[in-house]
């Protein structure tokens, strides 16, 4: 298995790379933040996984450790493919997926190319406690971002039966009305008229 490659970079494109190694070049796949890391230079060093099938071997290179352990991470949940993984290291970044899947944000995740709602909401529930237990003793925790007021609204507003484009309109044009920082109660009131 081939966990770390380092070469002259012999072709590069968006989604893969052709780095040299001992006379060999090796395609290695890549998301778009592993790509504009390595867009300009001369030679790369990638994190790599090796994704074995029955009819292929598959290189999947990275910038960064974070990078590979998302994808590995990723990849580790059914019905979600190397290629697919792929995809959604290139829609966002690490930092951002992580705090997405605490945060339980799978509208973040499905507004992603090729994620539809319920691969994004697997996402959010299986990743979330992966997320958490795979953190260092002492690290600091990722801290769950405080749902914002709107937020709240919207959500109430969906399970009173409101679709979620409505909700989000009718929090925007209460949000105009209401001023800076409502109340929940004001907010959602105004939002209800």
């Amino acid at each position: 298995m081939i966990g770390y490659l380092e070469g002259p970079i012999h072709q590069l494109d968006p989604d893969r790379v052709v780095v040299m190694a001992g006379g060999v070049g090796y395609t290695v796949r890549i998301p778009l933040s592993t790509y504009y890391r390595l867009d300009g230079k001369q030679k790369a060093s990638l994190e790599i996984h090796t994704h074995v099938r029955e009819d292929e071997i598959s290189l999947y290179g990275f910038a960064t450790t974070a990078e590979k352990d998302a994808f590995q991470k990723l990849i580790s949940i059914s019905g979600i493919g190397p290629r697919l993984a792929q995809v959604i290291l290139s829609g966002i970044d690490v930092a951002e997926l992580a705090d997405a899947i605490v945060r339980g944000d799978s509208r973040r995740l499905s507004a992603i190319p090729g994620v539809g709602k319920k691969t994004s909401e697997r996402i959010c529930l299986e990743l979330r406690d992966k997320l958490i237990a795979t953190m260092e003793p002492g690290a600091p925790a990722i801290p769950a971002a405080p749902a914002s007021v709107d937020d709240d609204v919207i959500s109430a507003l969906v399970n009173l039966g409101y679709k979620p484009a409505t909700a989000e309109t009718a929090v925007r044009n209460a949000r105009q009305q209401a001023g800076e920082t409502p109340e929940l109660s004001d907010l959602l009131r105004a939002a209800l008229k």
